[in-house]
């Protein structure tokens, strides 16, 4: 039960702030959701501390698992997250956001839920980095091809905000776990519970601003998030079974392919300046990915590899 507390208490909080938005929109004047992008920095800045040299050269050590898991990292989610969005016909921007959702880079708990379902823990740490690299031009470059077609994207600006969020407070963590190796241990302590704590506080508050929004299609679109979270576990199994991975591989492609970096896509959303409607996929995809990824990598906990 302690695995499923955080999650638990990140739904009742999004609850809560879904029938009392009025007490999660601001404070006195200030509109809380200016907190999403620099808590996304802080949250980004704590993955680079836990980033080294090691974690690129397993591109060296294992080319072929590294390759597949980013070109199905890339391709199925974009592409199961556009048929879901036309499937459903949502209005435009709802659509734009699932989209997002699959167009991000691996989410922050697959090296976690890799760890449980003793899988590649090696291998997901490598596709998450190069995943997160790569994310300022093929999250904007697959979002101007298929969220494109629902609203307009700007490559450019989008390009930069992923930069501004990701690339620049991850370099500065690589360089403070470089040089300050050993010295700051209280940091690596201290980081994780900021992280989980603001990740909690993007959800919450997307959910209040975009009450509006989920009540119009809220049942519809938890259900979308669904498929597309469970859809992009199984062909993410199934596409490294493919190029015949080996079973840990195959169980790490499959977590770094359902679980995305839902804070980024809330992030950008803001930067948009479309957070009640964009943003509203990538505050759902948060609480449900973990959900499911906890029972995923539970279940193959218990069987061997």
């Amino acid at each position: 039960m302690k695995n499923y507390l955080y999650t638990l208490s990140i739904i009742l909080g999004a609850t809560i702030a879904y029938f009392f938005p009025q007490y999660f929109i601001s404070v006195g004047n200030f509109q809380l959701k200016e907190l999403i992008i620099p808590l996304l920095q802080i949250i980004m800045f704590g993955m680079g501390t836990t980033m080294s040299y090691d974690d690129f050269l397993g591109v060296v050590k294992m080319p072929k698992a590294v390759i597949v898991g980013l070109i199905c990292q890339f391709t199925i989610m974009p592409f199961l997250g556009f048929s879901i969005a036309r499937a459903f016909n949502f209005p435009p921007e709802i659509a734009a956001g699932i989209i997002l959702v699959g167009c991000s880079p691996s989410g922050l708990a697959s090296n976690v839920m890799s760890y449980i379902a003793k899988a590649n823990v090696a291998l997901s740490i490598t596709i998450t980095s190069f995943a997160t690299l790569l994310a300022p031009i093929l999250t904007p470059l697959l979002m101007k091809l298929l969220g494109g077609q629902f609203i307009e994207i700007d490559f450019w600006s989008m390009t930069y905000d992923i930069s501004k969020m990701i690339i620049i407070p991850v370099g500065v963590g690589f360089l403070v776990n470089k040089f300050l190796a050993g010295r700051a241990e209280w940091l690596q302590k201290i980081l994780p519970i900021i992280s989980m704590a603001g990740i909690a506080v993007i959800i919450v508050i997307i959910t209040a601003v975009g009450q509006k929004s989920l009540q119009t299609v809220g049942l519809a679109l938890v259900f979308a998030t669904l498929l597309h979270n469970i859809g992009g576990f199984i062909l993410g199994y199934w596409g490294a079974r493919l190029f015949k991975l080996p079973e840990q591989d195959c169980r790490t492609v499959a977590i770094e392919v359902g679980l995305q970096n839902a804070g980024l896509a809330s992030g950008l959303a803001k930067a948009m300046g479309k957070l009640a409607t964009v943003g509203i996929a990538p505050a759902l995809f948060g609480p449900i990915m973990n959900v499911n990824g906890s029972l995923l990598a539970s279940y193959w906990s218990k069987k061997k590899v």
